[in-house]
């Protein structure tokens, strides 16, 4: 017998209907939006969606994700309601070369929210992971679907926000509720991080993918962590790269200074390096 959803009074459930009625409507980005209990996927089922032809801003949401994957392949999960799992499917009309940008449009969107609604100062490592201090928030997973044509991509977001210590996965991790955060009701912060995914959106997209001009690699500087300091970065295929993180590029890229120039990262394990004492 599953557990029921009002065992735990601290992390009540979502409400799909009240979701619903404040986020999908006329004119939204959002076309309908789903909660279920549980899951293994977001990102896999939403995927499953888009290759049946599902519309732009379809959104899934989950109470309970067994099989949640991070960046890199890592492994994901909580307790059922104690943090906010889910995905969007979106189909942006802009070239190629610029949809590195997108899973990074998302941690803005996602950092914009949490400060505004749980007043909490959250930054971000490149590509799209949040940080209170050195720990992890929550972390942000793109994946490209080929869905007959269109350039169909699935984002996730998994938000850690009543987690207790001894309920984190790993050290390096935290919680809204551990950060003491002024709000870890999942609903107020669910419709806050869409409608910002969604504002940031229309503008990246009404401009072509070109983030100038949407303002948007303004707005991921102002909130990253990463730039400006030493970083080591672990690249595929067991390689290492070392120097300063000096921006971003057109393309979303990470910029690092080395010994032997600036190099552009487009995929890679970023480790915020502690200055020598």
């Amino acid at each position: 017998m599953e557990e029921s959803p009002y065992t735990d009074l601290d992390r009540p459930p979502l409400s799909q209907r009240a979701l619903t009625r404040a986020l999908v409507r006329p004119g939204s980005l959002w076309s309908s939006l789903t909660v279920v209990g549980r899951t293994g996927s977001t990102n896999a089922d939403l995927a499953d969606a888009a290759r049946a032809g599902a519309p732009e801003g379809t959104v899934l949401v989950t109470e309970y994700q067994s099989a949640g994957r991070g960046r890199l392949g890592r492994t994901w999960s909580a307790p059922p309601r104690s943090g906010l799992m889910f995905s969007v499917l979106l189909r942006p009309r802009v070239p190629p070369a610029r949809l590195g940008w997108l899973p990074l449009l998302v941690g803005v969107a996602g950092a914009t929210a949490v400060r505004r609604i749980a007043e909490v100062d959250v930054r971000l490592k490149w590509p799209n992971d949040l940080l209170a201090g050195e720990r992890k928030l929550a972390g942000v997973l793109a994946e490209r679907v080929d869905s007959g044509g269109d350039a169909a991509i699935v984002v996730g977001m998994g938000l850690n926000v009543s987690l207790r210590p001894d309920e984190l996965p790993v050290p390096t991790a935290t919680s809204l509720a551990v950060e003491k955060a002024a709000c870890t009701d999942r609903d107020p912060l669910l419709r806050a991080v869409l409608r910002e995914i969604e504002r940031h959106y229309r503008d990246w997209t009404a401009a072509g993918g070109d983030a100038d001009a949407a303002g948007l690699r303004s707005a991921y500087l102002a909130a990253s962590a990463t730039v400006g300091r030493e970083v080591r970065v672990e690249l595929p295929g067991d390689r290492v790269l070392t120097g300063t993180a000096t921006g971003v590029d057109e393309s979303g890229c990470l910029l690092v200074r080395t010994g032997d120039g600036e190099r552009a990262v487009s995929a890679g394990e970023v480790v915020h390096v502690r200055p020598a004492r």
